[in-house]
């Protein structure tokens, strides 16, 4: 399968939406896709269940997307809202990178698409010397970092670029969202400075109202140069 790894630079930036989106505009175009992300956390939280609003948990949009189910897209699966190790640790677990690794890679060699969402951002730990920027190298996929359009991006963006660089990952793009309908200055200007400095393409994904499979894939169409 061909493939895309979705990363960000921080938890709640939008990569999953991203993700979402992307897999709605494929299996909209008629192509065969699988969803996967390694690890789900805070789906027993309170405050990370009202933050969610109308959307479901990642693995159930993601499973919604790709027209699988949702166990199929994460095979771990935790209630506190804490980093991937931790909430194994708390559950008497330990994350093992080999297991991961084949539920990733479970379809190779069949027709479609494969995008991988990452858990967090590209250090966040999976196993006590586990990243997911380890997941992403051994997958050898191209990356797409989702960032945040407004104050404090430059930084965080240019950082993440920089570390999947150093571990040998191709970065295809930045995805700055939700970009508003009538950018700032501010914003603008983020965009700008990113691709400049970062020497990567800068691509946006507008705000999605709902979780509708329809919206994902109008919003998520635009950026399927994105597989080239």
């Amino acid at each position: 399968m061909r493939g895309l790894f979705v990363t960000a630079t921080d938890t709640g930036v939008g990569k999953t939406v991203l993700s979402a989106a992307l897999l709605a505009a494929l299996s909209a175009g008629g192509e065969s896709v699988r969803a996967f992300k390694p690890v789900v956390t805070g789906l027993q939280d309170e405050a990370e269940i009202s933050a969610r609003g109308v959307w479901p948990p990642d693995h159930e949009l993601l499973a919604a997307a790709a027209g699988m189910a949702a166990d199929e897209v994460s095979p771990l699966r935790y209630g506190p809202a804490v980093s991937p190790h931790l909430a194994a640790a708390l559950a008497g677990e330990r994350i093992d990178p080999a297991t991961l690794l084949a539920a990733a890679r479970a379809h190779d060699g069949e027709a479609g698409t494969l995008v991988v969402e990452g858990v967090g951002g590209l250090l966040t730990p999976l196993g006590d010397d586990y990243s997911v920027c380890d997941l992403a190298v051994a997958l050898e996929l191209p990356v797409v970092i989702a960032a945040r359009p407004g104050l404090g991006t430059i930084n965080h963006t240019l950082l993440s670029i920089r570390a999947a660089r150093a571990a040998g990952l191709d970065v295809r793009a930045i995805v700055l969202t939700p970009w508003p309908a009538q950018p700032t200055v501010m914003q603008q200007s983020n965009r700008a400075t990113i691709a400049r400095l970062g020497q990567v393409p800068v691509r946006t994904l507008r705000q999605i109202p709902s979780p509708e499979l329809a919206e994902l894939a109008d919003a998520g169409t635009p950026l399927l140069s994105l597989l080239d």
